[in-house]
């Protein structure tokens, strides 16, 4: 077969170019990811070995083989593993085939320092190869294929793919060093770096030298020891392979459970956002084992998906070795491990948010996701919510629920809540001026699943939750409030009633109701969803993501004591009934939308009553 020639993948031409011309300060962790990528080879194989037992036929003990060659100035890193056919080498080396790399790519902006840190985020795997090689050939054959193949590139652009009959099953990865990587040729540096990386490998990694050959690693599963055996920089370095991530984990969590069924966890939580955290497929990144033997990663009902940013192993003494993956998903004793899993995870959590001030650190990356829970997990909702940080009018920082429920006001009934996109801008609601003069403490919510989650649970500690946002707030019976100037005096009632007709009157059907409001302190008016009505937030939720066409009318309330609209009333009570007041109520409304972060209902009508209003401010 003739040499094929392609072009990488333009997302892939931008990484390799990052990673070919950045210094990392650490460039020997390239090994560290050819070593996991070949693990997870041999991991794959033996699973496809416990229903296809010719697959490995003449080779059944899996071995990662490092042969540096210092004439040719190359390096090979070999696996008898699952290995590639033609289809594999375009899909897995010549693309970025996952979640989230649209959002990784949109963030590489060209600051060498900060790609590197997202790439390190984002985990280049296979690719890091470029960093010390001048020159990457992949030779490679799939179990139970005839064909091998070859894949060579030099990181510029393109990539060959040629038909190699000589392939053995599995991948070799051969490298041509670079001048200024040539200590990774070493025999002592190798042992140094799989001693601190790959320990932890389960599959024995190999030193060819000299026709000698020499383990270098324990070759045991990490899981399996004890954890008075386990060092943590042996816990931190499996956690970069098994998570194929760059960063340290914020929190570790190793235990066995014995009793009705058996089961060891090695869990961790990243320090830092995977890239695919909130794609919508949600699916979760702990391994399943079985006896040691890797069965999948993508069993959807090991862990709920609210607790997708886990990642690490789970093996089980009792799931049958050779059970299928769709059988997996309804095994009742995978329900039973999933309960166990939950359950110890989220009070590792309490423990954390009870015992660590850095738990803030955990709340800030993963904060959103687990409440997803509150939503999807009616049975530990009461477990879930104390974990949970909220920001609110009261501080700057992040505070509890029960913080907020042992400083309600006397006479307050409800705990108040406000839904946005930006928590700048929520702050300046002019909702929650007449919560700011009582000194109501309300919590500030810019998560999409907070519109969900609400009304869900429906109450903390007997206090429903309320959004200020809704028409039949009553602040009446609160007592106290802020020391403040006098309040100002309501235009009459009679002159708010004509001016509340006329508004209605010229605003039609683009209203629900105009109403005198007793929210206001500051502002002259504002919108709010009447009582039942779905929150204006949400409705612009599912508006973006066009779930809903139709924009609702809602209610504008007017504040009787703002200079403005007692100087309309008067006006409307004195026969000022025209086309002015008409403006007026229009821009109005119009203020209300853009305080709301909605545009004008008609942005050329807005500009020309704006025109005409200063016209006039200025005698025009």
């Amino acid at each position: 077969m003739a040499e094929e020639k392609r072009a990488f993948q333009a997302e892939v031409a931008k990484l390799l170019d990052i990673v070919v011309h950045s210094l990392y300060s650490n460039k020997e962790i390239f090994l560290r990811e050819l070593v996991s990528n070949a693990s997870d080879a041999c991991d794959k194989l033996r699973y496809a070995a416990l229903t296809q037992p010719e697959l490995v036929t003449g080779d059944a003990e899996f071995r990662i083989r490092l042969i540096p060659d210092k004439d040719k100035g190359t390096l090979t890193i070999a696996d008898n593993g699952i290995g590639m056919n033609k289809d594999d080498l375009v899909e897995n080396l010549g693309t970025i085939a996952r979640s989230g790399t649209a959002e990784f790519v949109r963030q590489l902006g060209g600051d060498i320092k900060q790609d590197v840190n997202l790439i390190g985020q984002f985990g280049v795997g296979f690719y890091s190869a470029f960093m010390v090689a001048e020159h990457v050939a992949v030779l490679t054959r799939k179990a139970g294929d005839e064909a091998g193949w070859r894949w060579e590139s030099e990181g510029e652009g393109e990539f060959t793919v040629t038909e190699a009959p000589e392939a053995a099953r599995g991948a070799a990865i051969t490298l041509k060093l670079r001048e200024d990587a040539r200590d990774f040729l070493d025999p002592a540096t190798l042992r140094r770096i799989i001693k601190r990386y790959s320990d932890h490998i389960a599959i024995p990694v190999v030193l060819v030298e000299d026709g000698k050959e020499e383990t270098l690693n324990s070759a045991n599963a990490l899981w399996t020891r004890s954890k008075s055996e386990v060092t943590p920089e042996q816990y931190k370095e499996f956690y970069h392979h098994v998570a194929h991530a760059f960063d340290d984990p914020w929190m570790t969590l190793h235990y066995k459970a014995e009793g009705a069924i058996e089961y060891t966890g090695l869990l961790y939580i990243p320090s830092q956002k995977p890239f695919d955290i909130f794609h919508p497929d949600r699916k979760q990144h702990v391994k399943l084992y079985v006896k040691r033997v890797f069965i999948t990663d993508q069993v959807e009902d090991l862990l709920p998906p609210y607790l997708r940013f886990l990642r690490g192993v789970v093996d089980s003494q009792d799931l049958p070795l050779n059970i299928s993956r769709e059988l997996l998903q309804h095994n009742p004793l995978l329900a039973k491990i999933r309960t166990g899993l939950v359950k110890r995870v989220l009070a590792e959590l309490k423990k954390k948010s009870e015992e660590n001030a850095d738990y803030t650190t955990f709340w800030e990356v993963f904060g959103p996701v687990l409440k997803e829970g509150l939503y999807e997990d009616f049975e530990r909702r009461n477990d879930i919510l104390p974990l949970c940080r909220f920001r609110t009018t009261a501080e700057e920082g992040w505070v509890t629920l029960d913080q907020v429920v042992g400083r309600m006001k006397e006479g307050q009934d409800a705990l108040y809540y406000i839904t946005g996109d930006d928590l700048a801008a929520i702050k300046r609601s002019p909702q929650l001026e007449g919560f700011q003069a009582k000194g109501v403490e309300v919590l500030l919510l810019t998560d999409p699943i907070d519109e969900f989650w609400l009304p869900a649970i429906g109450e903390w500690q007997g206090k429903p939750f309320r959004a200020v946002t809704q028409g039949d707030v009553d602040l009446s019976k609160i007592q106290g409030g802020e020391a403040a100037a006098p309040e100002q005096p309501a235009a009459p009632a009679g002159e708010m009633d004509s001016l509340i007709a006329a508004v209605k009157l010229a605003l039609g059907e683009a209203v629900r109701d105009v109403r005198p409001s007793e929210r206001l302190t500051g502002s002259p008016v504002c919108l709010v969803a009447e009582a039942g009505q779905m929150s204006i937030h949400l409705e612009k939720l599912l508006r973006a993501h066009r779930q809903m066409e139709q924009e609702f009318p809602r209610v504008l309330e007017i504040n009787p004591r703002h200079p403005l609209i007692k100087g309309l009333a008067a006006r409307v009570t004195a026969g000022g009934t025209g086309p002015e007041i008409e403006d007026a109520a229009h821009l109005l409304l119009d203020q209300a939308r853009i305080v709301e972060g909605e545009p004008p209902a008609d942005p050329a009508a807005f500009a020309r009553r704006m025109a005409a209003v200063m016209a006039r401010g200025l005698g025009a």
